[in-house]
């Protein structure tokens, strides 16, 4: 089943993540870090850690979103960065970040369809992406994607949400996760259907074995898994083959 963030609308996944974005685009930040405690800035750190072997790599960051992600990777590998995203509206938030940071030499953004990436065959050392691949309307399509602008040996970093397995960690966190985070989202955010979604989701994505099952489809090798914070969060590392 395609879980869309406004049932009400005709619209495809991807128009509707779009519209979505960027109506949450101003409070996104803040609502990131309030949820979660501000503990997705440590999962961030985890994440590009696992491509510090990777000599001045030229990053792709897809769902870039307000550039979090990219800025990180900037930080703790000294590396240019491109971030691609499908809201304008964060891609906004993220210009005026990498401007205010003086980053626009090393960090650039632009509006971009995972799907259907602007960018020519083998071009990056690594491609990396937080909390995105959950909204692709075609998973498939986009991980192969993302594995074809990676040079043969590159690697992939996807951090996303997971759904935490053991008792009673498990359900508090569901409750946690189903009633106060859309109702405080929502509140904060004037989109309550934003704020359904993002656990709707969440609990529909197919995570563990199953994502890296999705990995092998799109012709990548999935190297490990790291659950985060007991679950809430998984990272997943794979390479591409090299030819």
């Amino acid at each position: 089943m395609t879980v869309k963030p406004y049932k009400s609308s005709e619209g495809s996944k991807k128009t509707q993540v779009a519209g979505m974005f960027n109506n949450i685009a101003p409070k996104y930040d803040f609502l990131n870090h309030f949820l979660s405690l501000g503990i997705d800035k440590i999962w961030r750190k985890r994440a590009i850690n696992l491509l510090k072997d990777i000599p001045n790599p030229l990053i792709l960051d897809v769902a870039t979103g307000t550039g979090d992600l990219a800025i990180e990777a900037n930080k703790r590998l000294n590396c240019k960065v491109v971030g691609v995203d499908i809201s304008t509206e964060m891609l906004k938030v993220a210009d005026e970040k990498l401007v205010k940071r003086e980053l626009t030499e090393v960090i650039s953004v632009q509006e971009g369809d995972s799907e259907n990436l602007p960018f020519e065959n083998d071009t990056f050392d690594a491609v990396i992406v937080a909390f995105g691949v959950r909204n692709f309307e075609n998973l498939n399509k986009g991980l192969t994607d993302m594995g074809r602008v990676l040079k043969p040996g590159g690697k992939m970093v996807v951090l996303e949400f997971s759904k935490p397995a053991y008792f009673p960690f498990k359900q508090l966190y569901l409750f946690y996760f189903l009633y106060i985070l859309p109702w405080l989202g929502g509140l904060i955010s004037k989109d309550k259907a934003a704020y359904t979604y993002l656990p709707e989701s969440v609990l529909n994505f197919p995570d563990g074995k199953t994502f890296d099952s999705e990995l092998v489809k799109a012709g990548l090798s999935p190297i490990k898994r790291y659950k985060q914070t007991m679950g809430i969060a998984t990272i997943y590392f794979s390479e591409k083959p090299k030819q």
